[in-house]
């Protein structure tokens, strides 16, 4: 199954925030559709992000203001804005064009995402591994496989995986709803755990690696990822863990210097204070929701990308 694709002309991509309840397929057929598909998280994950940008661009139909609005659907999430660029500088050569460049980048990312999995699976060394993480980084995230569990995926098929420890990951419940829908899928033995025991269990031991995902690197190797990644990369340095990041080479943004300069988006109050229409909090309750925080480069031990494997 693939997340998001291009069929019939139109874009195909998974429902996510249905999951894991059920499985929908959404046909979009404008970019005002993708957009609100992006913005309400049915398709999300930084390399699904760059494919849904870029086939956006060929519903854009050479529209400028359209392609605009995709390219800023998202601001942490640069995979977004880098698959419309990749798309729209084929306008001029017509709708074609545009298409078969869109087509590149899905392929392109399938491919990215196997090596990502074959590259972080041959990094880590032992052979019944307890691996920790946060967020989805499956192929929900991707077309394909993903970039942090395509690893673990990867681990699994060579025999070499004992575990996986999926937080949570408050406020929506990302690892509870898809990621552990995922390793199921795959026979992949896991636990649950709350994203608050994370660190905790860090420092208990037995945690072989942790693997995350990015949605944005600096230059300097800083990574913005989904909200609780910083927590755990300061438990494994204090439990002298790896904790490394697995992202496409695109996921490196070098007009980026460093994390301070990266923009982290604040989603509201309503996904904190409720889950999936449940009232958690008191009516009128404020709340803080940074969707992502930034983990600084001499807290991570090795970040993979598809061409190479960077040690920050």
């Amino acid at each position: 199954m693939r997340t998001i694709d291009w069929v019939d002309g139109a874009v195909e991509l998974v429902d996510q925030t249905l999951l894991p309840d059920k499985c929908v397929m959404l046909r979009i057929h404008s970019v005002a559709e993708l957009v609100d598909a992006i913005r309400r998280l049915a398709v999300r994950g930084a390399p699904a992000l760059g494919v849904a940008g870029a086939l956006g661009v060929v519903l854009a139909d050479g529209d400028s203001a359209q392609i605009a609005e995709l390219r800023a659907a998202r601001p942490t999430a640069v995979n977004l804005a880098w698959g419309v660029d990749q798309a729209a500088t084929y306008v001029p050569r017509g709708r074609e064009a545009v298409l078969a460049a869109a087509l590149r980048v899905r392929d392109d990312d399938i491919a990215a995402c196997r090596a990502m999995g074959e590259r972080g699976a041959d990094l880590l060394e032992g052979d019944r591994l307890r691996i920790m993480t946060v967020c989805n980084t499956g192929g929900l995230a991707a077309v394909e496989r993903g970039t942090a569990l395509g690893v673990v995926q990867t681990l699994h098929e060579r025999g070499r995986l004992a575990e996986v420890l999926a937080l949570e990951t408050r406020p929506l419940l990302q690892g509870a709803r898809l990621t552990t829908w995922e390793l199921a899928r795959m026979g992949a033995p896991h636990f649950l755990i709350a994203d608050s025991a994370g660190p905790y269990l860090l420092a208990k031991g037995g945690v072989d690696a942790v693997l995350i995902g990015a949605d944005r690197i600096a230059a300097n190797g800083d990574t913005a990822n989904k909200i609780g990644s910083y927590a755990l990369a300061l438990g494994a340095e204090r439990a002298g863990v790896p904790f490394i990041v697995v992202a496409p080479e695109s996921t490196i943004d070098q007009n980026t210097p460093s994390g301070d300069q990266i923009e982290i988006e604040d989603r509201g109050a309503d996904e904190v204070v409720a889950i999936r229409g449940v009232r958690l909090a008191p009516e009128g309750t404020r709340a803080l929701n940074p969707a992502f925080d930034v983990t600084p480069h001499d807290l991570i031990s090795a970040i993979v990308t598809d061409q190479r494997v960077i040690r920050p």
